[in-house]
């Protein structure tokens, strides 16, 4: 692997996350456009690093899943209980899967994490309109 491989990851990390955030932001929530490709990006780097690392200290056994457990952290902090509601679910699970799609494209499964992209997209855009054609 070269430094360019490495660089393309995090340029995809960036348009992929990138992609989401803006539909966030559309929407008006807090964790949008930049938020969304910060955390993508931050996957992506601490998923190479973490491989590249443990290759070259002769580590058989890494563990990426730590990088989700964090992020759930920062999911958590988008999820408000207000006026007998819970609002930033949605929010809070978009934050999760960008950093899993971040997490693919550390690891190079550039078609998983586009494909995973797409569907958060469908979920996001079309499903939006089903809840509200069908007062769900």
């Amino acid at each position: 692997m070269t430094e360019y491989d490495f660089i393309l990851r995090l340029v995809l990390a960036l348009v992929f996350g990138g992609v989401i955030g803006i539909e966030r932001k559309r929407v008006g929530k807090a964790a949008g456009f930049r938020t969304q490709m910060m955390v993508c990006l931050g996957s992506a780097l601490f998923t190479i690093l973490s491989f590249y690392d443990a290759q070259f200290a002769g580590f058989d056994n890494v563990e990426p899943s730590r990088i989700a457990v964090g992020i759930g952290f920062l999911g958590a902090g988008t999820i408000i209980h207000s006026q007998g509601e819970v609002v930033g679910l949605t929010t809070a699970a978009g934050i999760w899967v960008v950093a899993a799609i971040g997490m693919a494209l550390g690891l190079g499964l550039f078609v998983l994490a586009g494909v995973t992209t797409i569907l958060s997209l469908f979920i996001l855009f079309l499903m939006e309109k089903a809840e509200r054609r069908f007062k769900m």
